[in-house]
């Protein structure tokens, strides 16, 4: 179990201190490292339970010329194999976890990387050559993962406790009272929403808001 959060703001402000507040809530997912990359209006943290590659795998981690950077929370199970073809395709790696593989298959397929994963996973990709933040989450939702879109800013997190929280969603009041559960992307606060598959978002286009 780890914890991954982040903010990317197009309103020009610092976002640093703010992610590392929140990953102060998701400590207790990831006692052993902790991890964090700024950019100005971008910031990413992870808290890591170290579990493969105890030795390089600390997050976030960066690909070779350090435009893309990756935080996950997770398990690949056919992260060798797809690193492997990777290999044969001329990508080098530096770690020997499943965190890595993730940004070059984003190299390699772009959005479509997250189509090549057999697991449980979240993840989110800061891509700062398009200035797009990338969310993916398993088909299945195992592992958790949660954002807010609002205005000028999208924020994200592995549990609710790290975002702000709003008002109360009555649908998703509505549906846990019918149905035991709130079906994705719902969540109990109107706000926060869950990623179903992949979700990207530009800080090119004015307001934040998913692209898809």
């Amino acid at each position: 179990m780890c914890g991954i959060c982040g903010v990317v703001s197009s309103n020009g402000s610092a976002v640093a201190e703010r992610v590392a507040a929140m990953s102060r809530t998701l400590v207790h997912r990831g006692p052993d490292s902790f991890g964090e990359f700024s950019d100005g209006n971008v910031a990413l943290a992870a808290r890591r339970l170290s579990i493969i590659d105890l030795e390089t795998g600390d997050q976030p981690i960066a690909n070779e010329d350090g435009t893309l950077h990756v935080v996950q929370n997770g398990e690949i199970y056919n992260y060798r194999e797809l690193r492997h073809e990777l290999e044969r395709s001329g990508h080098r790696f530096r770690t020997h976890g499943d965190t890595e593989v993730l940004l070059h298959l984003y190299e390699e397929h772009g959005d479509a990387f997250a189509e090549q994963l057999r697991g449980m996973f979240a993840v989110a990709i800061w891509d700062a050559r398009r200035r797009r933040l990338v969310l993916a989450r398993d088909r299945f939702g195992i592992k958790p993962l949660y954002y807010r879109a609002v205005d000028d800013e999208l924020a994200f997190a592995s549990e609710l406790r790290a975002l702000p929280r709003g008002e109360i969603d009555l649908d998703a009041v509505e549906a846990f009272l019918a149905f035991n559960s709130i079906p994705a992307p719902l969540t109990i606060f109107r706000e926060i929403r869950g990623p179903t598959a992949v979700l990207t978002c530009s800080v090119l286009r004015g307001p934040l808001q998913p692209l898809r």
